[in-house]
């Protein structure tokens, strides 16, 4: 009996331990940066894309955010005909794009799950682009700016795991 119940101790302690964390690391920079001729803001993890971007003319807007290893997979997608990526967590998004000629670039980075410690990143749309026409970003106040100037809010597109 103090056998089993020593076992069984040792079991919630471990799963309290270990089994219900949800403890995020912020490990992964998203940079973003942005292209002054064509509109758009571009958000990689990968540091060759960011120098290569540079390289080619575009705006080094420092870290965007900050990604959680692992989590919801954020989805980038790619407009041949407009110049233009698009990011999703909504694998129907995608299908739909691709079946309009958008290109799959598979998995950006992640975002937070919903009940994760978590910064939303807030979509938005622009309706008189032809490239760049959605932007996300953690800060309400860029929203509500780019909102007064014509852009529409799409509410929360996905979550980061923090700030810089």
């Amino acid at each position: 009996m103090k056998k089993s119940s020593v076992l069984i101790f040792l079991l919630f302690g471990c799963l309290a331990l270990f089994g219900f964390s949800t403890k995020v690391s912020a490990d992964v920079t998203v940079y973003r940066l942005y292209n002054p001729n064509s509109g758009e803001h571009f958000y990689t993890t990968q540091l060759h894309e960011k120098v290569n971007c540079v390289r080619s003319g575009w705006h080094d807007e420092g870290v965007g955010w900050k990604a959680p290893e692992t989590g919801m997979r954020v989805f980038r997608v790619y407009n041949p005909n407009a110049g233009d990526h698009h990011y999703t967590v909504n694998t129907h998004e995608v299908a739909h794009l691709k079946s309009l000629g958008w290109w799959d670039e598979g998995e950006a980075f992640y975002s937070c799950f919903v009940d994760w410690p978590k910064v939303n990143l807030y979509r938005l749309y622009n309706p008189n682009a032809k490239a760049g026409a959605h932007h996300y970003t953690p800060h309400a106040y860029e929203r509500d700016q780019l909102v007064r100037v014509g852009w529409r809010s799409e509410g929360i597109g996905f979550y980061a795991a923090s700030l810089k």
